[in-house]
Formats: structure tokens, sequence, C-alpha cells
């Protein structure tokens, strides 16, 4: 076998190269490496209500797969046919297990929720049936909806309608004419206002658009509020032991003060005194504070050696300096 050195580098080279660019795509693809040892089943529901491939599965909140397809199937009466994974090999779906599309954010992320029940397994590769299924009313897609089918009616046209209708009964009984009436005034009354229905229904799918796209950052400020309840929740004893010595810490302070009001007051009083006298010779306090400043100073640096004062006396001596030649 030849060593390493004396082999060709540009095949040892090419190996390597290819090596890594297979462990790389095994790690990015290791969701779905890893479900290929999932177990498969389907489900048929008879509107998808947006949930979509990639989408959780869940047993009692806890995630075991995922969706894997969603596709409308033809089979005699239409229906949504969901195929879905289950990786967790202790989960175990009875032959009468149901499944129901929920809502995970309140932004209208879906995620799929299994109900095991009944005895035996469900077959892999098994359908739980539309009478098992279950799914839930989206209010982002209603709004949506509203505000598209608001858009193209008519509101004049409408109006005009229920004028008509209006006449048309005119001779009815009461109570149809009245009702008839009551639409007629109705219709006006959408009609008249319009333009700020319609305004306020694309706000309101505006307003959805973004919360849809802020999923994520709306999901973790959930998540983050949800994790500072359980944090209070922790300490409730804590907070509830802090409350209750600062409520007696309290009552402690105010019997003191009753029962030493007798002392206080008068002490009160000549505080309040002196601090009036204070404010009323604010000023000429602090003129004296500044002029005393250099005086403090040299104070300092007299008795700053010792218990003495420093001082010296200038010219005391003279200092004889001869001007003559010798």
């Amino acid at each position: 076998m030849k060593p390493f050195r004396e082999r060709n580098p540009v095949v040892l080279g090419a190996v390597g190269l290819t090596l890594t660019v297979a462990v790389l795509l095994g790690a990015f693809q290791f969701d779905r490496l890893a479900g290929l040892t999932g177990r498969a089943y389907q489900a048929a529901f008879r509107d998808a209500s947006g949930l979509a491939t990639g989408n959780e599965v869940r047993v009692a909140g806890v995630r075991v797969g995922e969706v894997t397809a969603v596709e409308l199937a033809r089979e005699g009466e239409p229906f949504v046919r969901v195929r879905f994974r289950v990786d967790d090999d202790s989960v175990r779906l009875g032959s009468q297990t149901g499944a129901t599309i929920r809502i995970k954010t309140v932004l209208g992320q879906k995620y799929l929720a299994l109900s095991p029940a009944g005895p035996g397994r469900l077959p892999e590769g098994g359908q739980i049936p539309l009478a098992r299924t279950a799914a839930p009313f989206d209010v982002v897609q209603a709004v949506t909806g509203l505000a598209d089918t608001l858009d193209r009616i008519d509101t004049e046209q409408l109006a005009a309608a229920f004028a008509t209708l209006a006449e048309t009964f005119a001779d009815t009984p009461g109570s149809v004419d009245t009702s008839l009436v009551g639409l007629s005034r109705l219709s006006r009354t959408v009609a008249s206002r319009d333009a700020e229905l319609r305004s306020l229904l694309a706000r309101s799918k505006q307003v959805t658009a973004v919360l849809a796209s802020r999923d994520e950052e709306f999901r973790k400020l959930v998540t983050d509020g949800n994790a500072l309840l359980a944090e209070v929740t922790r300490r409730r004893d804590a907070i509830h032991k802090l409350l209750v010595g600062t409520d007696n810490l309290a009552t402690q302070l105010s019997g003191l003060v009753r029962d030493n009001r007798t002392q206080l007051e008068p002490a009160l009083r000549k505080l309040r005194a002196v601090v009036a006298v204070l404010e009323r010779n604010r000023t000429d306090l602090e003129q004296t504070i500044r002029k005393m400043a250099p005086f403090v100073s040299a104070f300092a640096n007299v008795v700053g050696n010792g218990r003495w004062f420093d001082n010296y006396v200038a010219g005391l001596v003279q200092v004889y300096t001869p001007t003559g030649g010798r």
C-alpha cells in the first residue's frame, strides 16, 4: 500500500473535497435525513386552514414530528390530504386517533395536534378520516376575505336596491314595511360611510399583514412575557414576605410616631424655625462660605505640621552686603 506522500495529490484533494461537501449537505439536511426513520401517516380535512409543509406535529403539546405535505385530493368529494411524519417511537396512535389543526400563535401560525385513541395501532401510511378531524376558524383570513368582499360591493347600487324594495312593499303590513324601511336606512348609512369602511378594512388588512410578517418577534415577546410571569410566580412567596414585612414596618413607624408625638412635635417645630432662618439668610451664608474658603485653606497650611502655628517675620534680620573692594 502506497503511503500518502506518494499518492496523487489531485486525487486526494478531490476525494477530501467530496467528503467535505457530503458532510455539509448532510448537516444542512439533517432534519430530512432524520425523518427517514419516522412513521408516515395521513389525515383528511375539509379545509387546510393555513397549515403548511414543515409545521409541527404535536401530541399533548409535545412536538413529535412535522407536516410533510398538504395537497388537494379529488377522491369523490374534494378534501385536503395532510401527510405528516411521527419521529417519536414512544407515541402510539390507536385506531380511533383524531387530528386537529390548531393555532400556535395569535398571528395565525398553525400546527397539527394528534389525539391518540382506540385499540390497536393506526397502520403506517393510514389515513385519519374526515369524521375524526377538525380545523379552526382563522380570524386573519376572515378579516382579509371580508375586506376583499366589501371592496367588490357597489354600495350605491345596494342602497338603491333596498330603497326600491322598500317602495315596492310600501302597502304591505306594518311589520314588513318597518323592516324594509330599516334595511333601506341601513343601506343608506353604509353607502354614506363607504369611504370610511373601505379605509378601515384596508388598514385592518395592513395591520394583519404586518403582524403576520413580525410573527417571530411577537412570538419571542410572548415567550419572554411567559418567562417573566413564571419567574414572578416562582418568587411569589418571597414577594409576599417582602410586602408583609413592608406593611409591618409601616405599622411600627406609625406607632412610633404616634407614641412620641409629644416629644417630636416641639422638635419638628424648632427644626422648621431653623430651616426658615437658614432660608432667609441663604445669600449671606453663600457669600460667607465663598469668602472663608481662602482663609480656611491658609489656616490649614499654618497648623498642618503639628500642634503649633507656623509663621515667619519678614525683614527681622538685615543681611550685610559689602560694597567696597575688600
